[in-house]
């Protein structure tokens, strides 16, 4: 089954680390991949195009069955091997649409941690101004604020969509250990920070961890006030 499937990924993506994680839990190890560079443009490539016509990473694909999206492939992985490896999807309906809020909520984090960490990159330097960084930065500290407070309610060592890890802590755990890499401070999220240190600890997060985080120097310091 494994054998039938291509991954093209960069290292740190959190799409990309999102079907790393997903692969691993459904036990389909074995399946061809190959990381590439964004600094050479590789996901530019014909390669990539063949898959992706977005020229975007992930590019996912099964036999014949193309899932380049991030949360349908992790999707399909559970929906296609729902016996296999770790049960992603709960059986109580409270549970069940737990997980499914939290998974979606995920694009509000991401887009929120992508416009404070990497706002210089995505914004031209004729257009950058110190009231919109100053604005992403709250943004994100509300964001913060809101998974600290999901947490918390739920109690020490639970997962996102409560006592059983879910397709939830696969889609949203990559920017959790985004915003630790970039400083933000465990003593005052000290609910995310235990978070984070039960899911860097299962072994499909270690074995998929960034290579480029292992092998390169430590991440910057940008959110160590927030």
């Amino acid at each position: 089954m494994a054998k039938d499937m291509t991954l093209l990924w960069f290292s740190g993506s959190p799409p990309c680390w999102r079907v790393m994680i997903a692969l691993e839990e459904k036990q389909l190890q074995g399946y061809n991949q190959k990381m590439l560079s964004f600094e050479k443009g590789d996901h530019k490539s014909q390669e990539v195009l063949d898959i992706n016509p977005r020229g975007q990473l992930p590019a996912f694909k099964h036999g014949k069955n193309i899932i380049n999206e991030s949360y349908a492939a992790c999707l399909y992985l559970e929906s296609q091997f729902r016996s296999q490896g770790t049960k992603l999807t709960p059986e109580g309906a409270s549970e069940l649409a737990l997980m499914y809020q939290r998974m979606f909520e995920g694009t509000t984090f991401m887009d929120k941690l992508v416009y404070t960490i990497f706002y210089e990159w995505k914004v031209p330097e004729g257009e950058r101004h110190d009231s919109a960084v100053k604005r992403h930065r709250e943004a994100l500290t509300d964001e913060l604020k809101l998974w600290e407070g999901y947490l918390e309610k739920l109690g020490p060592g639970s997962y996102l969509a409560g006592k059983n890890f879910s397709l939830a802590d696969v889609i949203v755990f990559p920017c959790v250990a985004y915003v630790f890499r970039y400083g933000l401070s465990e003593k005052k999220y000290p609910r995310l920070a235990e978070y984070y240190g039960l899911l860097k600890e299962r072994p499909s997060v270690k074995t998929s961890w960034p290579t480029t985080w292992l092998e390169g120097p430590p991440a910057q310091d940008k959110l160590k006030d927030l």
